[in-house]
């Protein structure tokens, strides 16, 4: 859909980060491959050295002198402020990041922009917390001829941890950390005929295969193995017949889509939505490697389907959004008639996300850059008026991509089209009643008039046009996404 297809606005701000204000500087991109350092513009002050006079150091400084340090102290302290989104810059002014509000944060250049991606596991083990990290990526292009896409398997390793402005660890850092090693990126890629609006890999731990939805209207299945082993083993040849889609769905015909989910609770069952508003269902048989397209889709949806969520704890029960502002839930059983229909918004719903610890809970962003949770078990008993548990219009512009915290029920990550990645805890609402019928989400008003909810715990900036974000299961707390401007990785002091 237009909206969500590579916009190559030319006019990209160079801003880095959405915390502090300081002077412009300006970045290369160096293409594919490559993590910009995020210390290439320091400037190595520490060690000026003042040579002073003999005499007392009042009488050795004329009132010139002095007045001209003291109007640069001034500019000084006032070179710096904190910036949240809404505020006007002044000329000249650019974002840059609070270093000190980040464990971690890289940024990766991409020759061509990726709309999707999704983060692989790996066998380096889970809730890993010590630095450098590692983290594999399967992503898709948006190239400028068909010809040129390609999918793209990546490791990102040496991620070390964040060395604040100042130039210094926290205490409770060691030199173990690495932080002066420079990230390293691999790759491997795949020939891909027309651009990528999608991609997703099978959730479960021993399955490396992944699904493209392309602007043919195709989707592709790709065995990942032999690529993520070539990464792992350097030296390893791939072979040819890897580099090609192990399968291709042809059910949609020549509607293209962005909606595509794996089942979690049952392995290699793949669900598509595309522009005219069907949704497909296929298996792939785990054991054999077999493929079978359903050839009957789900009808119901008066628009195109922008989003599909299986259940994470039934089987036979998922969740789709649609571009006619309703969320409805089917049982794979019933293709004519969703169980449940529901206006949840007046505007498109661009994006779903189903709450893994709290199967009651789904979360939804709009086309008008508002974002509501909701309760499914209120839902089906008040399905004409709808009332969700928490809703913000933060976003100045289009939620993009959404994505419940797959270990804490409470925290939820939202991307906007405005430049925003924002972090949400709803634990900040001590009293369950309160917190239902909304009455103690009341907002704190800062020093420059601007209103912050108290849920939100963070907001990151940096990015252009931001498309889609993930949370990664293995690290807690880390952030990967993708914009126009190339993907971040990234883990805040605040979740």
């Amino acid at each position: 859909m237009s909206k969500r297809i590579q916009d190559n606005d030319e006019d990209m701000r160079e801003a880095k980060s959405s915390f502090n204000v300081g002077n412009r500087t300006t970045v290369e991109d160096e293409g594919m491959g490559e993590f910009e350092d995020p210390w290439e513009d320091e400037v190595e002050s520490d060690q000026e050295v003042i040579v002073e006079n003999d005499d007392d150091d009042e009488e050795g400084m004329d009132l010139d002198q002095a007045n001209e340090m003291d109007q640069d102290k001034e500019e000084d302290d006032k070179e710096v402020r904190v910036y949240l989104p809404g505020q006007a810059l002044d000329k000249d002014e650019v974002l840059e990041a609070d270093q000190s509000a980040y464990e971690m944060l890289h940024s990766m250049n991409v020759k061509w922009p990726c709309l999707s991606f999704d983060i692989l596991w790996d066998q380096l083990g889970d809730e890993r917390c010590t630095f450098p990290a590692t983290a594999y990526v399967v992503t898709g292009t948006q190239a400028d001829v068909a010809q040129n896409n390609e999918v793209l398997v990546m490791k990102m390793s040496q991620l070390a941890k964040t060395k604040n402005d100042d130039g210094n660890l926290s205490d409770d850092d060691s030199d173990d950390d690495e932080v002066d090693e420079d990230p390293i990126l691999e790759h491997r890629s795949m020939k891909h005929i027309g651009g990528v609006n999608r991609i997703r890999a099978m959730p479960q731990r021993d399955q490396q295969i992944a699904a493209t939805w392309a602007d043919t209207g195709k989707v592709h299945l790709w065995d990942l193995a032999p690529h993520i082993r070539s990464l792992d083993q350097p030296g390893t040849t791939i072979p040819e017949s890897a580099k090609k889609p192990i399968y291709t769905i042809e059910s949609h015909g020549r509607y293209e889509g962005f909606a595509m989910d794996w089942s979690e609770t049952v392995p290699g069952r793949l669900l598509t939505g595309d522009l005219s508003g069907k949704i497909y269902l296929t298996t792939l048989d785990c054991s054999t490697g077999s493929v079978t397209p359903d050839r009957v889709p789900f009808v119901g949806h008066q628009s195109s389907i922008e989003d599909l969520q299986w259940s994470p704890s039934e089987k036979g029960v998922f969740a789709s959004c649609s571009a006619d502002q309703t969320v409805r839930i089917w049982d794979v059983r019933s293709k004519k008639r969703a169980g449940l229909q529901v206006k949840v918004h007046n505007s498109d719903v661009n994006v779903i996300s189903w709450n893994r610890k709290l199967p009651y809970m789904l979360a939804s962003g709009s086309d008008e850059g508002v974002f509501s949770v909701w309760d499914l078990r209120q839902l089906s008993q008040n399905a004409a008026n709808p009332t969700p548990i928490a809703t913000f219009k933060w976003h100045q512009a289009p939620i993009t991509s959404i994505e419940w915290h797959p270990t804490d029920e409470s925290v939820l990550a939202v991307a906007g089209a405005d430049d925003q990645i924002t972090l949400w805890d709803f634990s900040v609402e001590h009293d369950a009643e309160e917190s239902l019928n909304g009455t103690s989400q009341k907002a704190i008003v800062n020093e420059a008039g601007i209103e912050v909810p108290p849920q939100l715990m963070f907001v990151h900036q940096g990015q252009q046009d931001v498309k889609e974000l993930h949370w990664h299961k293995q690290i807690p707390g880390c952030v990967i996404s993708t914009a126009e401007s190339g993907f971040n990785i990234f883990k805040t002091i605040s979740i």
